[in-house]
């Protein structure tokens, strides 16, 4: 059995960096013209590389539990289907 595995295409691929670019231009913009002092933009910034940074780690872990799930299930399927046929006997085959 060959599962259809939905690919993005290419317009979103494209799509999602341009955007990421976008908010990370602004983002710095809004930094960059704040009126406060180094310190306080450096805090910002951090705060903001930081945020990027978890947002892609927490995605990937999200993205990896349902790949297992997928995984755990296929496995329990054959072993199920494995079952099935031994009790089905050769009659069955």
């Amino acid at each position: 059995m060959n599962a259809y595995i939905d690919k993005p295409s290419q317009a979103w691929n494209l799509f999602t960096y341009l955007q990421f670019a976008v908010a990370a231009a602004m983002m710095a913009g809004g930094i960059f013209f704040l009126e406060a002092s180094f310190a306080a933009k450096g805090f910002y910034a951090m705060s903001a590389i930081m945020l990027v940074s978890t947002t892609a780690a927490i995605t990937k872990s999200l993205r990896d539990q349902e790949e297992s799930k997928k995984l755990h299930n296929k496995l329990e399927d054959a072993q199920t289907e494995r079952l099935l046929a031994e009790v089905s006997g050769p009659e069955a085959a």
